[in-house]
Parts: C-alpha cells; sequence; structure tokens
C-alpha cells in the first residue's frame, strides 16, 4: 500500500503529546503545527490512527493545494480536481471550511463557491449531480485557506474524534472526550498506581483513564468513521488492524475511583462507564469530595474539572479553599490535577502548584495545574531524601 500525508487536528497544547502518540502508534514524518500534526502512513495507519489516537479531533487526508486569491481562482483550483475518483454523482457531500484570509471574508460563501465547482463538474461529465447532506454525507470535503493558500483535504473521520460512541449521559458542564485524555496524558498517568476523580460528572475523566491503563484504543466503541464510506474502504484491512489493537490491551492492577455529590450524575458516570464496557475497572460512588479521605497507602493519581462558576453555580471562594485543604489534610502521598478555566480562583486554594499549563476548554482560556501532596510535610520529605 501507498504512503501519503495526513494531518491530526487537535486541541490547543496537546501538540506535543499527539506527537508522541503519532511516533509510538509507528507514524513516519512526524511534523508538528499549531492544533494539528502532519504525518505520513498507508491506508490502514489511517485506519489505526483514527481507532487509536486519543488526542486528535480529526485525521485529514490532503489531496490538493492551490493558489486562490479571489472567487475564480477558488471556483478554478477546485474544478481542478477529478471529483469523480472519490465519489459518484448518486452520492453525497459536504463541504466544511476554514479561513484565514483577506481574500475571503465569509466562509460559508467559500463552501458555497467550492460546492458549485463540484457540482458543475458532474454535471457537464455525467450529466447529473451529487448532493449535499449535512448529517451523514458519503464524503465529507476539507477547504483550509491560509492568506492565499487553499488546501483541499477529505475528512477521514467524520464526526470528531472526540465523540467516542460511549457517553449517552451528559451533565451541565461536561468536558470533552479529548480533552480529558490530553489532560491524563499531559498528568503523566500510565496506570501505574492508583487514580480518583473525585468530582466526576459524567464519567468522562474515569472513562479515559481506564481506557489509556489498560491501553483500549479509544474509538472502539464508536459506530462509524467517514472512510467507511470511501470508494477503496477495506473492511478486511480494518478488521485486521482492530484485531492488531486489541492484542495490545493489557491487565491493570490498581484502582480506579470516581465521586460525585450529584445522585443524577452518578446515574449518568455509571451508566456511561457500563457503555464503555469498563465496570470492571471503575467504582463511582455518591460522596462529596471534601467529606472524604485517602482510602489506601500507597501512591495516589488525581485528576478533575471543578466547577468554574460558569456554568454552575457556587461560592468560587469558599470551595476552592475546601479543594485546597482536603488535599492538604486528607490525601498524603496525591499528585493533584485539576483544569480551571477561573483563574482568580487558584488563589483561595492555598497551595503552590508546581506545575501550570494553558489549555482551552471550549472557548475559555484555562490552566492545568498540579499539586503535589507529599506522605508527611514537605520539610520532612526534604530530610529524609537528604538522609539517604
Amino acid at each position: 500500500m501507498e504512503n501519503f500525508k495526513m494531518i491530526a487536528k487537535t486541541l490547543f497544547g496537546f501538540e506535543e503529546i499527539l506527537a508522541k502518540e503519532l511516533h509510538q502508534l509507528g507514524a513516519q514524518n512526524i511534523e508538528i503545527g499549531t492544533r494539528m500534526v502532519s504525518f505520513v502512513g498507508d491506508k490502514g495507519f489511517m485506519y489505526k490512527s483514527n481507532l487509536a489516537l486519543r488526542t486528535a479531533l480529526k485525521i485529514l487526508k490532503p489531496i490538493y493545494n492551490f493558489r486562490a486569491f479571489n472567487e475564480a481562482s477558488l471556483y478554478k483550483g477546485i474544478q481542478g480536481i477529478d471529483w469523480s475518483k472519490y465519489m459518484n454523482s448518486n452520492q453525497t457531500f459536504v463541504i466544511d471550511t476554514t479561513v484565514h484570509s483577506d481574500n475571503f471574508k465569509h466562509s460559508q460563501f467559500v463552501a458555497q463557491k467550492c460546492k458549485d465547482a463540484i457540482v458543475d463538474q458532474f454535471k457537464e461529465k455525467f450529466g447529473s449531480r451529487p448532493s449535499i447532506d449535512k448529517d451523514y454525507p458519503d464524503l465529507r470535503i476539507n477547504i483550509h485557506i491560509d492568506r492565499d493558500q487553499c488546501s483541499v483535504s477529505l475528512d477521514s473521520s467524520g464526526a470528531s474524534l472526540h465523540q467516542r460512541g460511549y457517553k449517552t449521559a451528559t451533565n451541565i458542564a461536561p468536558i470533552n472526550e479529548v480533552l480529558a485524555a490530553g489532560m491524563l496524558l499531559l498528568s503523566g498517568w500510565d496506570g501505574s498506581c492508583d487514580f480518583m476523580d473525585p468530582m466526576c460528572g459524567s464519567g468522562t475523566i474515569l472513562a479515559e483513564a481506564a481506557m489509556i491503563a489498560c491501553n483500549i484504543p479509544p474509538n472502539i466503541n464508536r459506530k462509524e468513521f467517514a472512510f467507511e464510506k470511501w470508494n477503496d474502504w477495506d473492511n478486511d484491512l480494518f478488521d485486521q488492524i482492530m484485531d492488531s489493537l486489541m492484542k495490545k490491551v493489557k491487565e491493570f492492577h490498581y484502582t480506579i475511583t470516581g465521586y460525585d455529590k450529584a445522585p443524577s450524575a452518578v446515574m449518568k458516570a455509571k451508566d456511561n462507564i457500563r457503555n464503555a464496557n469498563l465496570d470492571e475497572y471503575v467504582k463511582i460512588s455518591e460522596r462529596n469530595f471534601f467529606d472524604t479521605e485517602k482510602e489506601n497507602q500507597g501512591p495516589l493519581h488525581m485528576v478533575f474539572n471543578p466547577p468554574y462558576g460558569e456554568r454552575l453555580d457556587i461560592h468560587l471562594e469558599r470551595f476552592y479553599r475546601e479543594v485546597g485543604d482536603t488535599l492538604k489534610q486528607s490525601y498524603p502521598n496525591t499528585n493533584a490535577w485539576f483544569i480551571t478555566a477561573n483563574l482568580e480562583a487558584l488563589k483561595f486554594v492555598g497551595l503552590k502548584p508546581s506545575r501550570k499549563i494553558k489549555l482551552f476548554n471550549g472557548k475559555l482560556e484555562a490552566r492545568l495545574v498540579k499539586y503535589e501532596m507529599y506522605a508527611g510535610s514537605k520539610r520532612t520529605k526534604f530530610q529524609e531524601s537528604n538522609n539517604d
């Protein structure tokens, strides 16, 4: 099978870990960009990257690049592609556009022009034309214009890859699955100790943590990928890739625990964990984190998404102070990570973060922060290491 270039789209701040994931999967010619990583592989690797990458939102296959200065050159460039290689006139398509250019102000206008160029080509050649289907198209086309450079790609994923297929129930402020997986990987979670999400909401962080710990492909539960409707779809190859990934699933010998004080959240989280076939690894109970303490002696890895006061009504100062107090008094020998878009609120935690990483939760600029809780006081820990 021939190799070709692909582009994996991701969230801001995850470019390096996505590149690392691609390297571990066996990608070639990996190059990091902004919110994207390009790489080279064959058709089997395209299937594999859609199934196995935790921090990718889309896998695009570029097919053509040209310069577009105006409406006429855009139309001509799109007509320069032989679209009958990718679909026939009975099929459906949709165009997604991203535009950063003074020549084109509106992405809708660009999508309309490109659609006209494709449809006109079919009418001239075959006397009939494919139609648009925004929800379930046979072909999803991605147009990216940066200044005068227009790149045309086929979207091999379809719906964003954060839609893993296990989440049927969500809460008021759910976290995106790719964001959850990226936070876990940035935090160094690898399944080598106990794990906890003390404010688990609908269970996204717990599900992603269990899949990382067991090396389960994150998109194993997805109903479909866009490449399944492509002319060159190879079902046997896909099954082969799936089998090889499932052979690499490993055992996990620690605990993964989730708490939430809302009974409705606990029910949703349990449903989602069950949908993901992860209930043998994850235990969820209705508890208020501020009334709990660490249950095991060994190290604990904690990652959570506390409310920011954006969509959930809380008393921020009191809430974040209680987060700090609970960690300090009740969770020794714990690495605690959480994300917040309320940077003011971090002042109330009363602990100094050992790391701060800039991320975005949706459109909100956020920080992923790490607090290290030592087994004794920090001073004792320091003295012990000096006496060794």
